[in-house]
């Protein structure tokens, strides 16, 4: 099978017709033929499926990573799945659940408007649909991903899914771009659930906390500032701990891809191969759009405005299953659509419709086919596919280019409306219309200052003085603000020189917090304005007095991080809500809406919370930030009185770099992080490639494994382990070596 051929000036189609056609040519060879047995396998299909195994071979370093080596791309994918599921079968299996909208079916009735909100975009047969009329190569792929989880279900009878028995190709196409918040979950289930239901709409319904940052960072490094003379690159993602799990694929028709695989795809989402590598951040453009629809009912049926024209509102039937304790029910909703697309909620006694990128056959290529690109030209024409909907890419090669894209899905849209909030869905210029070239969206390529950063802030600081310049692009295009994490990449990696891998990952784990730069002197502005005796101004003056000492940089030992980390997230607990409403960053907020008053008395309760939950105002932060991994569930329960890790990292809300954050609702004293810094890597392309990397915890998701939370430690201290890429290094570090089933 060939490998990806040489582009030159060719379309993308061209690309994937010439890859089709060697695919199918091998269809007899690979013997992934997509015929499945029953779910009770069968001797001859036991038997096919050892016979692929015999044609994978895995090898685990001594950090438990899999490199994954078969003689073509679908011997590779099916080592992969088999690889990821003896790690963590459980988060492989929920990811599907998920993504096919089946939560229900083993959670209960709670999550039925959870599973109505993926089934209003996907359902079975519109997915086996896009299967039957995927090129050859890619059915090739998805058998594969379907047989490696198979085979290993059968050679792991002990294993109990909570659903999924048996997994078929076309699942593939359910979860396809591997962010960890996808299109679709930015839709309210509640808003969702209130609307099918007609349930009244409760007083904080659109008050939402704002979340540990999900995005991410990633800095691209030119040959001309760094001392080797190669480019390097940044892999910085800031997910859920555990949600992505490192590994390597190496095919003899040209893959060879390491780094980050969301549980249960058969893509590296965020990685590099011998070429060249890419890096996503969160995306910053305007590509989900609501529309408020105009909607009529007349002798028993629906209509809805648009233009001159009354059309029917379309009325689907959803099944939605659901486990009780008696056993399985089921509910059935009535799914509205428009042209615009699902309705989804309701508000001020409007329909509102939504509209987004939902293009699983294109997405799945795309995200399949960048990591075997070979050089610029031919990654950037897969990019031309356009389903790059929730993410930007970061980019370095061997060439030397760096590169940076703001996403690639950018839907065409009329100026003169605000599409930040619902627009006029009766009115026909408010649609979308097709999508922007690539060539018209926010991209940069070499820039003249030798480097790039994006840290799901806006791309008009992405290379300094030589980056986009906002007024070139429509507004829709760039939605999200400046971030602290953005003017804090901008100090680390400007005017510096002669990068090597240390000092990326040296720059990537600054320690500073540039959030309290602007914020600190006004509280302490606000403190002196106090009269001299206010007992207030003299119950903080020891506090204050630390602050003003402090260099507004973390530390294990620090206890002013301890009292300005408990001061902002006191003052995002008050007021976060009313930034919101004015569609404000919280720290803007802070520093130009808050009465200075408020700084103080914010002051005054977090010494109280620490004083309370530690003893003393005065604690350590390594005391209170903490990494614990007790459990291989997929929430971790947390206990004060287990073994923990001290962690100086802080969230990324406050500009850390290296983030680090609790998401789930604190039942003890400690923070113990769950988003943040997860899988890094600092990679140099030269002939040959160099790099380091670090996991949070371990490889594997098993409490009883080796690999646990073998890189816990390492990571507390952002120590990262040297990259075993080629088989001469992967050879040195061997812990075991295997065929599937073996």
């Amino acid at each position: 099978m060939a490998k990806l051929p040489t582009l030159g000036p060719v379309l993308l189609c061209a690309l994937a017709a010439v890859y089709s056609s060697h695919a199918a040519a091998q269809d007899g060879r690979v013997g992934h033929s997509g015929v499945h047995a029953p779910a009770a396998a069968g001797k001859a299909e036991a038997a096919r499926l050892r016979g692929l195994a015999q044609r994978v071979t895995i090898v685990r370093d001594k950090w438990g990573i899999p490199h994954v080596f078969g003689k073509t791309d679908a011997d590779a994918v099916f080592g992969l799945l088999y690889a990821q599921a003896e790690d963590d079968f459980r988060r492989i299996e929920l990811n599907y659940i998920n993504a096919l909208g089946r939560l229900a079916e083993v959670q209960g009735e709670s999550e039925i408007y959870r599973d109505l909100r993926m089934k209003l975009f996907i359902d079975e047969d519109s997915l086996k649909a896009h299967y039957a009329a995927s090129p050859a190569w890619l059915k090739q792929l998805m058998n594969a991903f379907a047989d490696g989880l198979n085979y290993y279900l059968l050679t792991h009878p002990q294993v109990k899914p909570q659903l999924i028995t048996r997994f078929e190709p076309w699942m593939a196409l359910s979860f396809t771009e591997g962010s960890i918040g996808g299109d679709i979950e930015s839709i309210d289930v509640k808003a969702l659930e209130r609307f099918y239901t007609k349930a009244p709409v409760p007083q904080d319904a659109l008050l939402k906390r704002e979340r540990e940052p999900a995005g991410s960072n990633g800095f691209a490094i030119a040959p001309a500032i760094s001392k080797s003379g190669h480019a390097l690159l940044m892999i910085n993602p800031h997910t859920s701990f555990y949600f992505r799990p490192e590994v390597h694929m190496v095919s003899e028709d040209g893959m060879n891809a390491y780094g980050a695989v969301t549980w249960g795809q058969f893509f590296v989402y965020q990685g590099f191969n011998d070429r060249l590598g890419w890096m996503h951040t969160s995306g910053g453009g305007d590509v989900i759009d609501e529309f408020v629809e105009t909607v009529s009912a007349k002798d028993g049926k629906l209509t809805y405005r648009y233009g001159k024209e009354e059309r029917p509102v379309r009325a689907v039937p959803v099944r939605l299953p659901y486990r009780t304790a008696s056993g399985m029910a089921e509910k059935t909703v009535s799914a509205y659509y428009t042209v615009h697309g699902p309705v989804v909620r309701e508000a001020d006694g409007k329909w509102i419709s939504v509209s987004l990128m939902n293009e699983p056959l294109k997405a799945l290529q795309q995200s399949y086919l960048r990591t075997k690109a070979r050089n610029f030209a031919q990654f950037r024409r897969v990019m031309d596919l356009r389903t790059n909907s929730s993410n930007n890419t970061v980019y370095a090669d061997a060439d030397g280019n760096i590169a940076y894209f703001h996403g690639n899905f950018m839907p065409i849209r009329d100026v003169r409306f605000n599409y930040r909030k619902p627009v006029d869905g009766s009115d026909p210029d408010t649609a979308w219309k097709g999508l922007h070239p690539v060539s018209e969206t926010i991209q940069l390529f070499n820039p003249a200052n030798g480097w790039i950063q994006n840290t799901n802030n806006w791309p008009f600081s992405a290379a300094g003085a030589y980056s986009p310049k906002q007024s070139d692009y429509p507004a829709y295009m760039s939605v999200y603000p400046e971030n602290a994490r953005g003017i804090h990449a901008v100090r680390v990696l400007e005017n510096k020189k002669d990068f090597t891998l240390d000092s990326l990952i040296a720059a990537a784990y600054d320690n500073q917090l540039p959030a309290f730069e602007p914020l600190l002197p006004k509280l302490f502005a606000a403190w002196e304005a106090l009269p001299d005796g206010d007992t207030l101004k003299s119950g903080i003056a020891p506090q204050v007095h630390v602050l003003k000492r402090w260099d507004m940089r973390y530390a294990l030992n620090s206890v002013p991080t301890s009292l300005g980390v408990f001061w902002l997230e006191d003052l995002k607990k008050m007021f976060e809500p009313a930034a919101k409403a004015l569609d404000m960053p919280l720290t803007v907020f802070i520093e130009t809406r808050l009465a200075p008053q408020e700084l103080v008395f914010a002051m005054a309760r977090a010494s109280a919370k620490l004083a309370a939950d530690f003893g003393t105002w005065q604690t350590q932060w390594g005391e209170i930030n903490r990494y614990q991994r007790l459990t291989g569930d997929i929430v971790q329960p947390f206990d004060d009185s287990k073994p923990s890790i001290p962690v100086p990292y802080v969230s990324g809300n406050w500009g850390a770099l290296a983030a680090y954050g609790m998401t789930s609702p604190q039942k003890t004293k400690r923070i113990y992080g769950e988003r943040g810094n997860s899988f890094v890597a600092a990679v140099e392309f030269g002939k040959r490639v160099r790099a380091k990397s670090i996991l949070a915890g371990g490889q594997s998701g098993d409490p009883a494994s080796p690999h646990f939370s073998d890189q816990a430690e390492m990571y507390a201290r952002g120590e990262f382990k040297d990259v075993l890429f080629y088989p001469e290094d992967i050879d040195k570090h061997v812990e075991r070596r295997y065929h599937p089933g073996e």
